[in-house]
């Protein structure tokens, strides 16, 4: 196949070079997608700067696992019907005979961990070949652009799912950031009667109001603790503690983000006593991919005012420093290649 275009390749922590791109031919069972546009996360930070833990990346690798774009070829055994159609793709490359990927808990599955990004080639490329039973095909006139940020959408998605939160409860989310939006706009769709965020960005106050928020305040003021639902998505133990402390007896927690080694967790004392449903994610098995294409296509979930940064394949750098520049000014950034 002809050689076109460029990719990313992080040959070691802090090591990048940008190469020339041959698409690969998809196998049996695989698509060959042009990407449209990818996602950068702190976890591809973690990946050109070496603090990813062991196990969880595999160098050389060219990074991706937020991504969209079409399908261009697909191998023997895949429907031709899938060429041409705007696609997602699910990044845990289980093993799908094991126990857990029988039953659906594909990002549990007991034969270790693959990932499109982060151990198997990503999506910072012109292409990306990958087993087409990954895919979640999207309308044909979705947005692309909006579409490369479903992979968080889908991990807040499976939050979501586990919450249960039924309509006219008290809903909440601690966290500001992508997750945290993506966790609002979930949540408003159940028609909560309350629907509090917690951050520390007074300047998120109006996106989450327009995601659907009722009431936004800082860490820093009073809280309330009568909550039926709380989604943690700021990743640290401060935000999972404020989190817990929301919740009335009984209530259900969620937490997505993951903090430091070593920090201090939850007082088991007070969950117990309190009798509070605790639950965690890691990732999104299938359930959720289709949720969040589904709630996506229905026009539920708006991922648009979150993206601040478009910026070509070759300024990947530039889009990795944006990342961790810890501006306020700086949210979703897309690469195009």
């Amino acid at each position: 196949m002809q050689v076109t275009a460029t990719a990313v390749v992080v040959e070691a922590p802090g090591e990048h070079r940008l190469v020339e791109h041959t698409p690969r031919p998809p196998e049996p069972g695989e698509a060959l997608v042009r990407v449209h546009a990818v996602g950068i996360c702190g976890s591809d930070r973690e990946v050109y700067q070496g603090n990813r833990p062991e196990g969880y990346v595999r160098y050389p690798l060219t990074p991706g696992h937020e991504w969209s774009g079409t399908v261009q070829q697909v191998g023997a055994g895949v429907p031709a019907s899938l060429v041409g159609r705007k696609v997602v793709g699910e990044g845990f490359r289980n093993c799908q005979v094991c126990d857990r990927c029988h039953a659906g808990e594909t990002t549990l599955c007991t034969d270790g961990y693959e990932e499109t990004g982060f151990t198997q080639p990503g999506a910072m490329a012109t292409t990306l070949t990958l087993p087409a039973r990954l895919l979640h095909v999207l309308p044909d006139d979705a947005d692309l652009t909006a579409a490369a940020l479903l992979e968080p959408a889908a991990c807040i998605a499976a939050a979501a799912l586990k919450a249960n939160a039924l309509p006219g409860e008290k809903v909440a989310v601690v966290g500001t950031g992508t997750l945290g939006m993506f966790a609002v706009q979930f949540l408003r769709a159940a028609s909560p009667a309350e629907l509090l965020v917690v951050g520390t960005r007074p300047d998120r106050a109006a996106l989450s109001r327009e995601f659907g928020a009722t009431e936004f305040r800082t860490k820093d003021e009073e809280l309330p603790g009568d909550f039926d639902v709380v989604i943690e998505t700021a990743g640290s133990a401060d935000a999972a503690r404020t989190a817990a402390a929301l919740l009335r007896r009984g209530g259900r927690l969620v937490l997505t983000g993951i903090p430091a080694p070593g920090a201090d967790g939850l007082d088991p004392t007070d969950l117990v006593v309190r009798q509070l449903e605790v639950h965690t994610v890691f990732g999104a098995p299938p359930d959720a991919w289709a949720h969040t294409v589904r709630v996506f296509g229905a026009g539920l979930l708006d991922p648009v005012p979150l993206v601040t940064h478009e910026l070509p394949l070759t300024e990947f750098p530039q889009a990795i420093e944006l990342v961790g520049a810890g501006d306020p000014k700086v949210g979703k950034v897309l690469l195009r290649p």
